[in-house]
């Protein structure tokens, strides 16, 4: 291996080291606020939950699908949807 390689391998292993010590900084930190919580106050999260992105060309093409579906067969799906669960459709405004 030359030098190189060697110091990369080192700055990779030393990215690791801070990673997983920041990682356990953060569940030890919030362990203790949660912890030390005042009465009545929500849990503070570890992680943030973000939401998904969107694929909108998925979202697109499976309304086309649907919407083949619902000229070739009609609305039949959503009975049989409705029988599945056993419940009754709801009656349609208007």
């Amino acid at each position: 291996m030359t030098e190189l390689e060697r110091a990369f391998i080192r700055k990779e292993y030393e990215n690791y080291i801070v990673f997983t010590n920041r990682q356990l900084r953060d569940a030890f930190y919030n362990a203790y606020v949660n912890a030390n919580r005042k009465k009545n106050t929500k849990f503070q999260e570890l992680y943030k939950k973000k939401q998904a992105k969107v694929d909108k060309e998925y979202n697109i093409n499976a309304v086309k699908v649907i919407e083949t579906i619902e000229e070739r067969d009609g609305k039949s799906w959503v009975d049989r949807i409705y029988r599945a669960a056993g419940m009754r459709k709801p009656a349609e405004a208007g």
